[in-house]
């Protein structure tokens, strides 16, 4: 099948990722995917939820949220504060986005803290979710980082590496990571949210109206898995170039500070 941006069937968007975007947030990353942009930050309270307290719960907790900016999308989206409340596609979305992040990280290691993750999608061109989630992967990480750096914990609360793809059958064909276009168009639709050796976390799928076949949904697995594996090793990439570029600058000021 052609599609419209010119890419095969299993070939995910452009994938970029900008670290620590935001200076005041413990890590923060902006995603971009195609045309999707999501910036994922992560903040630290140094308290834990009532109900962790009251239930004598140890460890910490990890939670999100999710936004959609109103400029994010063609014809302006009213903020969620202005309906008076949180519409069920975005709380739907940051339970998912906080239940794949819990999969992956140590709440006793994370301590007594809560640790908030804040995704607000600043243009969205399909599979918000999914840059979302894998944004967010990499802001967590950096937080942790951050973490032992500050000696607030002995070892990583992060356990693995996490990203997100969308999948669907769109015109009787598997595709993977769908545009807004492609998305519409789509008969079959899912999202797929997988580790970094290959585990999954979360799978979402329904026929819009349409059924599928087991070799449809095997296809959709397939690439799915394929797609996840390729936004892992840029993220990894991108972690393994940031540590690089830190050592080298501490080293840069260790010599300067000699001479």
């Amino acid at each position: 099948m052609q599609r419209s941006d010119g890419r095969a069937p299993d070939q995910i968007r452009p994938v970029n990722f900008n670290l620590n975007i935001a200076p005041h947030a413990t890590g923060s990353v902006l995603v971009a995917m195609g045309n999707t942009r999501v910036i994922c930050g992560v903040t630290l309270e140094e308290v834990v939820p009532r109900w962790m307290k009251d239930q004598s719960v140890g460890g910490g907790w990890l939670t999100a949220e999710y936004s959609m900016l109103p400029y994010s999308t063609t014809t302006r989206k009213q903020r969620d504060i202005a309906k008076g409340r949180l519409d069920g596609r975005s709380s739907e979305i940051q339970r998912l986005i906080g239940r794949s992040l819990r999969s992956v990280i140590d709440l006793e290691k994370l301590g007594p803290r809560t640790m908030w993750i804040d995704c607000d999608v600043l243009q969205a061109d399909g599979g918000t979710r999914t840059a979302a989630i894998t944004g967010a992967s990499l802001a967590v990480s950096i937080a942790c980082k951050k973490l032992l750096e500050e000696k607030k914990a002995t070892s990583s609360p992060i356990l693995k590496l996490i990203a997100a793809v969308s999948a669907g059958i769109v015109g009787g064909s598997a595709l993977i990571d769908l545009n807004y276009e492609e998305d519409k168009a789509a008969s079959v639709d899912f999202n797929l949210v997988a580790t970094e050796d290959g585990e999954f976390v979360e799978i979402q799928g329904s026929g819009e109206e349409a059924t599928f076949t087991q070799n449809q949904l095997d296809e959709m697995l397939t690439l799915g898995r394929s797609a996840i594996r390729q936004l892992i090793a840029t993220q990894r990439s991108i972690l393994d170039q940031s540590e690089r570029n830190a050592a080298e600058s501490n080293e840069s000021g260790n010599q300067e500070s000699r001479n």
